[in-house]
């Protein structure tokens, strides 16, 4: 069903369907372990019986329905402080294809959610290696809902409810690795822009809203992002900053 893609350099050069597994990042990671892979190696599969997501979540996806892959990243040029960079890079690249499928306005929320009018339709997960303060090995996993139509969550969603349409889960899989590739090598190449695009689409920027943290719940309104990825919220004329387990939205 999926092909290697023939309008990228690297990514997906190196691709690996399997009809089913445990998890994606999981089995790259078994494999980049056995022998080094190639960067851009992509693992992808129908079904996932344990995918992972953000704060040990499991990711729900209905076999056959919709996009779940992980790919192998060196960002060696990224020195470790700045990995949050790779975060946007790999969240615009996947708002930017997600938003050519649905009418409605697609939002990051922060670290790297794809949300559409509140409705969560996909997640990345970026698990780095870092070694001698170099970042060896990246492993990115992807979870998008496509042609899914119920969930038992009621704040998720797929490209289907939003488009009423079938998307061709082979056509998207290859605009994203596309994409990605793009971003990623306007990334290695010093892109300064990053923060200014990733902003413009963060979910609930400028906007006041509910949180829950350590010191209990607090409104507030994210005004930035830090360099180091720490999530910048004005509450009360001050400025706090939020690591990624640090603090949840409340909705």
């Amino acid at each position: 069903m999926y092909k290697i893609p023939a309008n990228t350099l690297f990514m997906g050069q190196k691709l690996v369907y399997v009809p089913e597994c445990h998890s994606t990042s999981s089995f790259l990671n078994e494999l980049n372990n056995q022998s080094q892979l190639p960067e851009g190696t992509v693992i992808i599969t129908d079904h996932q019986t344990a995918g992972r997501g953000q704060r040990g979540n499991v990711w729900e996806a209905e076999a056959g329905k919709n996009l779940m892959f992980s790919f192998l990243l060196r960002p060696s040029f990224l020195p470790p402080a700045a990995q949050f960079n790779l975060n946007m890079c790999i969240s615009l690249a996947v708002a930017a294809v997600m938003q050519q499928e649905v009418p409605q306005s697609v939002r990051l929320k922060w670290p790297n959610d794809i949300f559409v009018n509140d409705k969560k339709i996909g997640g990345i997960l970026i698990e780095n290696q870092i070694q001698a303060n170099t970042i060896t090995a990246s492993c990115v996993g992807i979870g998008l809902n496509v042609n899914q139509e119920r969930f038992s969550h009621p704040r998720a969603a797929s490209l289907h409810n939003f488009s009423q349409l079938t998307h061709d889960r082979s056509e998207v899989f290859e605009q994203l690795l596309k994409k990605l590739e793009d971003e990623y090598l306007k990334l290695r190449a010093g892109a300064t822009d990053l923060k200014q695009r990733y902003l413009k689409i963060l979910y609930k920027h400028q906007t006041s809203g509910r949180f829950a943290s350590a010191e209990g719940e607090f409104t507030g309104t994210i005004s930035d992002v830090d360099d180091h990825g720490r999530l910048c919220v004005e509450v009360h004329g001050a400025m706090r900053r939020y690591l990624f387990k640090e603090i949840t939205f409340l909705e």
